[in-house]
């Protein structure tokens, strides 16, 4: 007996239906890997470390070596743009020898939260500009401002404070996950786009919330760049104390509009709260890498 045929009107509904549940398995799925981020949890790193939350599997999406490819091509292009312009300081400039020697500090004690940092060329950069800021790109690309060191005048210790906290972000690989999950909500949105018949208009209104969504995310890197890069500094022999002194800082820089690298960071007084609660945590890590006891550490003075 012959079956009953489907009518077209039946096999679009069907088709439909069946889009829609791979949409939302998309959205399901987006959100749950990007939720991965956001279990407390100590993460890998040495066992005496500071609590931090463990990395986003959702960063494993895309290949580590393809970012630390992509960061060092841009990282030589943005050197050559420099000294085209005279804005690169050379190798035997001072500023360049004091962060390549406070670097060099730093680096063993980088390997315990990514041995994979172990076969990166780390480079040390100063760029001549007013900017504050400063970045370390996925694979050890540092670049530091002359403005930020400048118009902070900032002590060893607040950089590396600072030094540390860029180092954070790239061997936590918050880098790798952001562009991940923006991966992931273009798929999401697109597929909802289409199947709703929004359109273009509609991939861009789902690529908004896709955004809010990163930017939580975005707020939860910059605390954890906060405690790994004080763990850095403290191991490396730098008084993690100077870390109140720099948001400090930061802050009497931020009245009116915030220097660029405070754009997506937490706010100065959080930021020094959160600081204040690890540093009992840190400290003796710092007495014990410059040989003394967390008792006769002496009191903090900013330079």
């Amino acid at each position: 007996m012959p079956k009953p045929s489907v009518s077209p009107r039946k096999n679009r509904q069907q088709a439909q239906y069946r889009r829609v549940r791979l949409a939302a398995w998309a959205m399901v799925g987006l959100l749950g890997l990007s939720g991965c981020a956001a279990t407390p949890s100590t993460a890998s790193g040495p066992t005496d470390s500071v609590p931090v939350k463990p990395t986003s599997e959702v960063r494993r999406l895309i290949p580590a070596a393809q970012i630390e490819r992509s960061a060092a091509q841009q990282f030589d292009a943005i050197k050559k743009q420099a000294a085209q312009k005279n804005a690169l300081l050379p190798d035997t400039d001072p500023e360049v020898i004091r962060l390549r020697a406070i670097a060099n500090r730093l680096k063993p004690h980088a390997y315990a939260w990514n041995p994979d940092a172990r076969r990166w060329q780390w480079e040390v950069i100063v760029l001549r500009s007013d900017q504050v800021n400063a970045f370390c790109m996925p694979g050890g690309k540092i670049a530091f401002f002359t403005g930020i060191l400048n118009r902070l005048s900032l002590s060893d210790e607040e950089v590396a404070a600072i030094m540390g906290h860029e180092m954070a972000h790239a061997l936590r690989e918050h880098a790798r996950a952001q562009m991940a999950k923006a991966q992931l909500t273009d798929i999401g949105a697109s597929v909802l786009s289409e199947v709703l018949g929004f359109g273009q208009a509609g991939r861009q209104v789902l690529g908004y919330g896709g955004q809010l969504l990163s930017l939580k995310f975005s707020r939860d890197d910059e605390t954890d760049a906060d405690l790994v890069g004080l763990d850095l500094a403290a191991r490396a022999g730098y008084d993690p104390r100077a870390a109140i002194s720099l948001w400090r800082k930061m802050q009497s820089q931020s009245r009116g509009a915030p220097p660029q690298w405070l754009s997506t960071h937490p706010s100065g007084n959080s930021r020094i709260d959160e600081i204040s609660r690890v540093l009992p945590r840190v400290l003796p890590l710092y007495a014990q890498a410059i040989g003394t006891s967390l008792e006769a550490l002496p009191e903090y003075s900013p330079r």
